[in-house]
């Protein structure tokens, strides 16, 4: 048996999604821009793919900007977003964010720099939890001077679900817009954007069972964004291209499915598999712990630390014993580090060293969780007595 739990990467297309995506190849392959009906049946599935994102999010189908994936809306939503603020605005040049936030907004707020944005962390507790109290603060002291805040909305390697719409209206209440990295969050967990005071979204098909290549940035209140990606008027003129229509249209279609899961309301009973499994995770190693337990995490994401084993040993093993997951250390040019998410959180280099995050989906069963559970105790107890 293949137990695959590296969900946060990536997950299995639906069947409904590739036989959608399957028919816009055959028959819907027109351009969505021409007037002629090859070209407004492609049109048509886009619009009826971003109908069904608005319905998942909870926004008006209008404010949603069709992307190649959660990066490139991520950096649409800060990049786009700061130019427009900034020309209107000079004296906004800052950027908050926390130190946990993945690589797509930190680098793309890193890059500001040379549009005279300047960076700034907000605080955090051990969990990696932002402090609404150096939120506050910061928005007290210098919120005149502050363009943008980025925070995500849940984290992809500890699974650690931030205050969002909190942090949304205090940035509110001091004329900050406010953008959120959904990827993880969106299609597992409901949302509503018109509730809540956050301006700009981004999220991923591909992290629900929709195909890579397709995301979307909702764009609300607030100055919008300026086009990062020029070469035409689509997307209401806000991301240049030919649309990906094959992608949309599954990516629509991952949408309502996940909106069908979601009105089932089964993530209690996904919440009580995690912790069951977790339970029995701690009882394979001594001084085995769960990264960021006493916070908020998502039902599906689960980083543990094994303290005096590597990360990256145990994963290459499991591979080969069918089990898939990820680690909390990345290979780089051929030497491991930490994980920049765990360090900032104050992890220690042996905890973080042997941190594995292992991922569900909705489709992952029990008996699959009790195979994986038999092929890391085996590694483990082969792992401790080689050592």
């Amino acid at each position: 048996m293949h137990v695959y739990l590296d969900n946060n990467a990536t997950t299995r297309p639906a069947t409904e999604v590739v036989s959608c995506m399957q028919e816009c190849l055959q028959r819907s392959w027109g351009n969505p821009s021409s007037v002629h009906r090859t070209g407004m049946d492609a049109r048509r599935r886009v619009e009826l793919a971003r109908s069904s994102v608005a319905q998942l999010v909870g926004c008006e189908t209008r404010e949603v900007v069709f992307t190649s994936g959660g990066t490139e809306a991520v950096n649409l939503a800060i990049r786009g977003a700061f130019r427009r603020i900034h020309r209107a605005e000079p004296g906004r040049r800052l950027l908050a964010s926390l130190a946990t936030e993945h690589p797509a907004v930190s680098d793309s707020i890193r890059g500001i720099s040379a549009l005279g944005g300047e960076s700034i962390s907000l605080g955090m507790d051990e969990h990696g939890v932002v402090d609404l109290r150096s939120l506050e603060e910061l928005l007290e002291r210098r919120g005149e001077e502050v363009a943008l805040c980025s925070v995500m909305w849940a984290n992809n390697e500890t699974g650690v679900i931030q205050p969002v719409e909190e942090i949304a209206r205090r940035c509110h209440e001091h004329g900050v817009v406010f953008h959120t990295d959904a990827v993880q969050w969106v299609g597992r967990e409901p949302t509503c954007l018109e509730d809540t005071a956050i301006d700009l979204l981004s999220c991923s098909a591909h992290k629900f069972h929709g195909p890579k290549g397709a995301g979307a940035l909702v764009v609300r209140g607030g100055p919008g964004v300026e086009p990062t990606l020029l070469g035409g008027p689509q997307e209401r003129e806000r991301r240049g291209g030919t649309e990906n229509v094959p992608a949309i249209a599954g990516f629509g279609v991952a949408c309502d499915l996940a909106r069908a899961w979601l009105a089932e309301d089964r993530r209690r009973e996904r919440l009580e598999l995690r912790d069951r499994f977790e339970s029995r995770l701690l009882a394979l190693h001594q001084g085995a712990s769960i990264n960021s337990a006493g916070a908020p995490r998502l039902w599906n994401t689960t980083s543990i630390a094994f303290p005096g084993l590597r990360a990256q040993m145990l994963l290459v093993i499991l591979s080969e014993h069918g089990v898939s997951a990820s680690g909390g250390a990345a290979c780089a040019s051929g030497s491991v580090e930490v994980s920049g998410v765990l360090r900032a959180m104050g992890i220690d280099e042996e905890r973080a060293a042997g941190s594995l995050r292992l991922s569900f989906s909705r489709e992952t069963t029990e008996s699959e969780l009790d195979e994986a559970l038999r092929v890391i105790d085996s590694v483990l107890a082969s792992s401790r007595g080689g050592a």
